[in-house]
């Protein structure tokens, strides 16, 4: 059999020469047809992999950009929950207290203890809603100091109750810079000044410690004495 094959190409030389040939370019044609096309599919897929990493990358950043944004947003919008309020007057426990934002004068008196027996109700509005920072003074009955008919008294409270003048004087424990500024020889500056150390020092205790303002001496003390007091 062999030997057959043999003999067939030798006599038919050109003919096998030309089936070689042709043999080998197909597997030419074959391997550089495969080879390009495994070599494209895999640029293809790295280059759609590149391009989905940066496209994650990018929402990431961009969502972590906004989120400090939202966050400080939702914060700025958010209603206060609590209030902290200074009870003072005749009072069980006067002091700093903090509570709901929706509580009213009557809630922060109840927290202080309640009033002592001396104490005059009618010198709180008790149904006032309570506000941050505020001052709430309970006055006692020698005081004579009542929210009811204030209108008509001519004394100045604010909705806490906390009355401002009395026989036409300046309360010097509660009293704005403009009221202070209504008495006589105290300008915009001073009337700052006593509210600055009523606020670092805990109010005044007594009329006599307004000499520990700066620019107030004896002689201006005597002069305006009649027309502040302390509560």
């Amino acid at each position: 059999m062999k030997k057959k094959i043999l003999a067939y190409v030798k006599d038919n030389r050109l003919f096998v020469g030309i089936i070689s040939v042709l043999l080998v370019i197909f597997c030419l044609f074959l391997w550089l047809t495969c080879g390009a096309g495994n070599s494209m599919e895999a640029e293809t897929s790295y280059t759609d992999i590149s391009a989905l990493s940066t496209s994650s990358s990018q929402k990431s950043s961009k969502a972590l950009s906004e989120r400090p944004a939202q966050s400080k947003t939702e914060a700025t919008d958010t209603p206060r929950e609590q209030v902290t309020v200074d009870v003072k007057g005749a009072v069980t426990k006067p002091g700093v207290y903090t509570l709901k934002a929706s509580s009213r004068v009557t809630d922060a008196i109840k927290a202080a203890g309640g009033m002592t027996e001396d104490a005059d109700a009618k010198s709180v509005n008790l149904a006032a809603s309570l506000s941050d920072e505020e001052v709430i003074y309970v006055a006692s009955k020698d005081e004579n100091v009542s929210v009811v008919g204030q209108s008509d008294s001519g004394a100045a409270s604010d909705k806490g109750g906390k009355t401002s003048q009395k026989d036409g004087k300046i309360n010097l424990n509660t009293a704005t810079s403009e009221e202070l500024q209504t008495i006589s020889g105290i300008g915009a500056k001073r009337a700052e000044d006593i509210i600055a150390y009523r606020e670092s020092h805990g109010g005044f205790q007594s009329v006599d410690d307004l000499k520990n303002v700066s620019g107030i001496g004896d002689k201006t003390l005597e002069k305006i004495r009649e027309s502040i007091y302390v509560a």
